[in-house]
């Protein structure tokens, strides 16, 4: 395996859908916590990274086992796996790799910042797994949308944030075989509230794609949420995924976000409305799923500036 098809096995330009939340996470931190540990950014930045490539890989993997259909764009092209002739046994020691990898720098990070991390890294690592493999994986179910959004939404925001707040949002010890939870509720709903761009974004992403898929899912027996409610229903639940995801702009209005710099969210609605309908009109895996990638990139990047520029405004105390 070269470096082109191991990029293309793990599809790096698809972890945008994990670094950006990632981003945004540490973004939040700084402005509402004003603080940030270096060490403790690059440990959670390894492990995960490299989760997001393991699973994507097991992913591939599994479909090229469970494959019942071996021709067409979805089998021949899209998966690396057969695309670039990969060796099944070089295919699985990548895979080992890249969790021991994960699993390390997960470990590294519960040392720095306590058991609620260990907690919420073990829960992210199952549902990863169960996402792509065992005897129904999450992905073949109708609820991709739901767990790919919530967890690559707002636990990566959540613990992106957490590992720079010195448990000022939620404290858990463990003592004399007492366990001892305090959750600061309030912040909480807040990191919530303010991830729900990231949670629809990534949730459009992973509708797009099985909405692309349905009659390839069909013949595969994948039994996604577009199968069940059926492609008109799921596209107009694609276009609503992207207008909801503006109640984030209230949440920070409430933190103190500077009115103008929210306002200028809005015109990220332009280009959104424009793949929006570009997609309705048509939708195929090679030309325009694409389009659900870039309305997640456009939205958090969007929101990575405004809150940039708001971090900086506080640092000049303006």
């Amino acid at each position: 395996m070269n470096v082109r098809s191991f990029l293309r096995f793990v599809e790096l330009p698809t972890k945008v859908a994990s670094m950006l939340p990632f981003l945004l996470g540490t973004l939040y931190a700084l402005y509402r916590f004003e603080d940030f540990y270096m060490l403790r950014f690059i440990l959670m930045l390894v492990s995960l990274l490299s989760f997001d490539m393991a699973t994507t890989a097991i992913n591939n993997y599994y479909d090229f086992k469970k494959a019942a259909k071996k021709h067409g764009y979805g089998y021949e092209t899209h998966n690396a796996i057969v695309r670039y002739k990969l060796k099944e046994s070089t295919v699985i020691a990548t895979i080992a790799v890249l969790l021991l990898l994960a699993a390390g720098g997960g470990i590294a990070l519960v040392f720095q910042t306590g058991l609620l991390i260990f907690l919420l890294g073990g829960l992210s690592f199952l549902i990863g797994i169960l996402y792509s493999f065992g005897p129904i994986p999450i992905s073949r179910m109708p609820l991709g949308e739901l767990f790919s959004g919530l967890f690559m939404g707002f636990v990566i925001i959540f613990i992106s944030a957490y590992i720079h707040s010195d448990q000022s949002v939620v404290t858990l010890l463990l003592q004399g075989g007492w366990v001892d939870l305090h959750v600061n509720l309030i912040e909480v709903v807040y990191i919530f509230w303010f991830s729900v761009p990231a949670i629809l974004g990534i949730a459009g992403i992973m509708l797009a794609n099985n909405i692309c898929d349905i009659e390839d899912d069909l013949e595969n027996r994948r039994y996604t949420l577009p199968v069940y409610i059926g492609r008109n229903h799921a596209l107009l639940l694609f276009k609503l995924l992207y207008y909801a995801s503006f109640l984030d702009m209230i949440v920070l209005l409430i933190l103190g976000v500077h009115p103008l710099l929210v306002a200028l969210l809005l015109i990220t609605l332009v280009p959104l409305r424009r793949n929006i309908a570009l997609f309705q009109e048509k939708q195929e895996k090679a030309s325009t799923f694409i389009l659900s990638v870039k309305n997640f990139v456009l939205m958090s990047t969007a929101r990575i500036i405004v809150l940039a520029a708001a971090v900086l405004l506080g640092l000049l105390n303006i």
